[in-house]
């Protein structure tokens, strides 16, 4: 099945610091690409993986669940260990919630979490419906493109299918009770005016985590893709300096 435009993962050698890079549910890489392109520029190792299912078309994530889209970004994160001495994790809305498992399960192996308008839950009263309507309707509109700035585009489905966010919900009961096992230094960034995933959500992870270096910064220029609105630059900047910060700065540090 071809890829859609922009949704091959990416990886970069870089130094002795890595980043994994996670993108959002019905997303694609394209969605969290110049994230993972600025830190590449600035000499650090970076992974993007695809989750699988994505990028292609909505029929081949219907038969994908969480357990799926977990192991892949679990996998990067020992190729990233394997040659690094340090990996931060990044994600943006679902990524976000893959990141804080990621950060939960790995302890040490993950020096530090950035999240990007993260879930939480998934809302709505369709939501409780979802583990009888998934039998019953294949699908729901999609959730794609939510930017505010003009012309740009997410490339992601245009259809949700209720298997996968069925199991999506399922994955992020099951973090919520693991959330207090995550440690980590924590950046997390929001946009205020998200028509995907509430501030509560956020306002969740925080009450929730164990984290004692937490910084938020609010992304009052952007909606739900922040990656590639209004805020995107002050996320990559964001992003770097938190890093650099835990690294002791420049963040890449030469590899061997």
């Amino acid at each position: 099945m071809p890829l859609l435009p922009g949704a091959e993962p990416f990886r970069h050698d870089g130094g002795e610091v890595g980043v994994l890079v996670c993108h959002g549910f019905t997303g694609s890489p394209q969605s969290v690409r110049p994230w993972a392109n600025y830190l590449a520029e600035r000499g650090l190792t970076v992974s993007l993986p695809l989750l699988p299912g994505h990028g292609t078309r909505w029929q081949d994530m219907a038969i994908t669940g969480w357990q799926d889209w977990y192991a892949e970004v679990d996998r990067e994160l020992w190729r990233l260990r394997e040659r690094c001495s340090r990996v931060f994790v990044c994600g943006l809305s679902m990524g976000g919630a893959l990141t804080l498992r990621l950060a939960a399960r790995h302890g040490a192996a993950v020096s530090g979490v950035v999240l990007v308008n993260p879930a939480n839950k998934v809302h709505g009263l369709a939501a409780r419906t979802l583990p009888v309507m998934r039998h019953l309707v294949r699908t729901t509109k999609g959730i794609a493109s939510d930017i505010a700035k003009p012309g740009i585009e997410e490339t992601g489905y245009d259809r949700v299918p209720l298997h996968a966010a069925h199991s999506f919900r399922g994955f992020l009961r099951k973090l919520d009770t693991e959330l207090p096992q995550v440690t980590q230094p924590l950046l997390l960034m929001r946009s205020p005016q998200d028509h995907v995933v509430p501030p509560a959500d956020s306002a969740r992870i925080l009450s929730r985590v164990s984290s004692l270096d937490v910084t938020e910064r609010l992304l009052e220029k952007s909606y739900h893709v922040a990656t590639l609105d209004h805020d995107a630059e002050t996320i990559f900047e964001e992003t770097h300096a938190f890093i650099s910060r835990l690294v002791g700065s420049p963040a890449a540090a030469s590899h061997g």
